[in-house]
This record gives structure tokens, C-alpha cells and sequence, in this order.
């Protein structure tokens, strides 16, 4: 099955229609590829598909960038392609890409440039701007079983990244050192590109986004690895590994027992019908009964697919309901300011009694 065809178009106006949209417009981003497969770069030049709720799409994209559209997978979906050269003003080519109609209710990416939203609000003054996002969310938050096995070919990649950590970590080397070898095996295990690699040693544990350092590693330390991208199909990955520089100190041990405990925990919740919400609380309680609560600063996950951080949410207070296809992390962690931190991150989805999870390596606190 491919992953990018005409039918996302068509589900996306059956979508507009019932959600009272005329037409959307969507610039560079997760939802252009999704519905058109165009990776394209976000400029200050416009590029956007215009769609509207019955009828023939249009992408609109600069004249030197047309050969990059016409190479995606965008070429095979019968969608036109229209193309200006510098010099001349594009916002004009998306009102005649709605055919002349003067009114209706436009839907924008959430992520559009202020610059194009306020020049299509010039262009097009009959018609009243939406977020998209809502209609498009709901399309891409559950995964189809091709997105499901892209999901999976990532998670086999990254895994691989983790399973060389020992060649890596080691004391006298430093953060940034560390990084740029495992942003290299990122490659090499099949990536397109790299979206982050964090090392965080020590004290630095304790940020969750930690950017490197040169803060050279020390026997004894506790290391967060957080690392992922894309493969050139563009569905990421995004795995967490803590590591120990030697052997583990007591303290360590028995806290990070408790961390393995919440994301096995939370992991074993999902299932369809209970809510993103309850994932949260199931690792979340465990880290709270345990009198560490107060460092479990963040959600316990995120949606991934064509972007790293997606719908849906599984965090305290989201009450969409788990469905089969959905994908997400499951990621508790446990972080003391000055001192140390750690985390267990996996991608799971939902199947029909329960979730699967495509990255496979283990669990345990690991000595490098």
C-alpha cells in the first residue's frame, strides 16, 4: 500500500464538508506532505496547496522550486501545478484556485507564515479564516497500516543507534563528541536526516532538552540519550535510552526501578476506548506514590508520524479517546535539578486489545 495517494485528498474534503470549510490552504509541514507527499521548504516565497471541499486541488510553489514538486510523490495524485516567478505577488493565484468564488470559510495551516495569513486576508476579504488543523488532525492521528509499518521500519532504525551506545559513551569524551557519533549512525542506520541528539550527562540530565555540551563525561555519571529523525519516506523516529558511564550507585538503581516500573505501566494502560489523559496518570501515580512526583515536569507523550510531535497528546486533562492506528510515546522520566536525571522513551500504537510497541530495545539502566 503507498502511503501517499489520492485517497487523503478525498478523505480531506469529505472532512472540510462536514466541518463547514469551503477550501484549505496548507503551506509547508507535516499536512502538505500527508496529503501530498511534497516535503517542501518553508520560505518566504509561498508555497501551499489550495483544496477545496469539492473540486480539483492546486499546488501553488515558486517557479524554481516546480522541479522539486514534480519529482514527489504530488506528480501521481492529479493534482495542478502551478508555478510564478520571482518578482510576481502569488496570494492572487490562490483566489484563482478557488475558481472565482468571492466568499466562504477558509481553513489555514496552523503553522502558515503571518505574512501569507495577513496577504490571503488582502486577497480574499469575502472569505473567513479558520484553523485547518482541527479537520487535518483528525485525518493523520490514526495511522493507516502503511503509516503503521513506516512507523515500524523507524523504530528498527533508531534502535539500532541505541544498540551501538557502548562504542560511544565512555569517560574522558564529551557530550558534543558523543553527539556527533551518534548524529553519524543516525545516518547510517537509514535516516534522511537528523532532528536531535540529545547527550545529557550528569547535572545536565536533569533538563529534559538538554542541548550538548562540552562537559566531559565522568565515570560514575548517568547519561539521557534522546535521539531521532526522519526516514526519507518521512515518518520519524524517536527513542530514549538512559545509560550509566560504569556502574550505578545505589540511589540510581533504586529510583530508576521506579521509572522502569511508570513506563511499563503506562505502556500496559493503552488500549482503545480509555483516554489519553489515563495514559498520563498511569505513569504518573506511580512516580507520585513513590514521593517523586515534583520531578515528572512534562507529559508522559506525544503523537509521532510525518512530524516528531503530532496529535495525539497524553497528557493530564486530554480526554480524546484512544482509537487502533494512533501512535505516541511513552515517556516518564524522573529529573533532579543539579543532580542527575533519567528517562524511558518508546513509540507505541494502538491495536485493536491493546498497543504495540516498535522499538524493542531494553529497558534496564545500562553500563556503558
Amino acid at each position: 500500500m503507498d502511503l501517499y495517494s489520492a485517497e487523503r485528498l478525498t478523505s480531506a474534503q469529505a472532512a472540510m464538508a462536514a466541518d463547514g470549510l469551503d477550501a484549505i490552504v496548507v503551506t509547508p509541514g507535516g499536512d502538505l506532505r500527508y496529503l501530498t507527499g511534497y516535503d517542501a521548504m518553508a520560505l518566504e516565497r509561498l508555497t501551499c496547496l489550495v483544496l477545496p471541499a469539492a473540486g480539483e486541488a492546486t499546488l501553488i510553489v515558486p517557479k524554481l522550486e516546480r522541479p522539486a514538486a514534480e519529482a514527489s510523490p504530488v506528480a501521481g495524485l492529479g493534482t495542478r501545478i502551478v508555478d510564478y516567478p520571482d518578482g510576481v505577488r502569488p496570494h492572487p493565484l490562490v483566489a484563482q484556485a478557488l475558481a472565482g468564488a468571492t466568499r466562504g470559510v477558509l481553513g489555514l495551516s496552523d503553522r502558515m507564515w503571518a505574512a501569507h495569513v495577513l496577504a490571503l486576508r488582502e486577497t480574499l476579504p469575502g472569505w473567513e479564516q479558520r484553523l485547518a488543523a482541527g479537520v487535518l488532525a483528525g485525518l493523520r492521528v490514526r495511522k493507516s497500516p502503511a503509516e503503521v509499518a513506516a512507523l515500524r521500519r523507524a523504530g528498527a532504525a533508531i534502535d539500532r543507534v541505541h544498540a551501538r551506545m557502548g562504542e560511544w559513551l565512555r569517560p574522558g569524551r564529551t557530550e558534543a563528541e558523543v553527539a556527533a557519533d551518534i548524529a553519524l549512525g543516525i545516518r547510517e542506520a537509514g535516516h534522511a536526516t537528523v532532528d536531535f541528539t540529545i547527550v545529557a550527562s550528569g547535572p545536565n540530565g536533569a533538563s529534559p532538552h538538554h542541548e550538548v555540551s562540552d562537559r566531559v563525561l565522568e565515570t560514575g555519571d548517568v547519561v539521557v540519550v534522546d535521539i531521532g529523525g526522519p526516514l526519507p519516506e518521512g515518518y520519524h523516529s524517536d527513542s530514549t535510552r538512559t545509560y550509566v558511564v560504569g556502574e550505578p550507585g545505589g540511589e540510581v538503581r533504586d529510583v530508576y526501578a521506579v521509572l522502569q516500573r511508570a513506563q511499563a505501566a503506562a505502556v500496559d494502560a493503552v488500549r482503545p476506548g480509555v483516554t489519553a489523559a489515563s495514559i498520563d496518570e498511569a505513569a504518573r501515580a506511580i512516580i507520585r506514590d513513590a514521593g517523586y512526583g515534583e520531578y515528572f515536569v512534562h507529559r508522559t507523550g506525544h503523537g509521532i508520524g510525518l512530524e516528531v510531535h503530532e496529535e495525539p497528546y497524553i497528557v493530564d486533562g486530554n480526554d480524546l479517546l484512544l482509537e487502533p492506528g494512533m501512535a505516541f510515546s511513552i515517556e516518564p522520566g524522573i529529573y533532579f535539578p543539579g543532580r542527575w536525571g533519567a528517562r524511558i522513551e518508546d513509540i507505541v500504537v494502538v491495536t485493536g486489545d491493546g498497543c504495540e510497541a516498535v522499538n524493542r530495545r531494553p529497558h534496564d539502566l545500562l553500563s556503558c
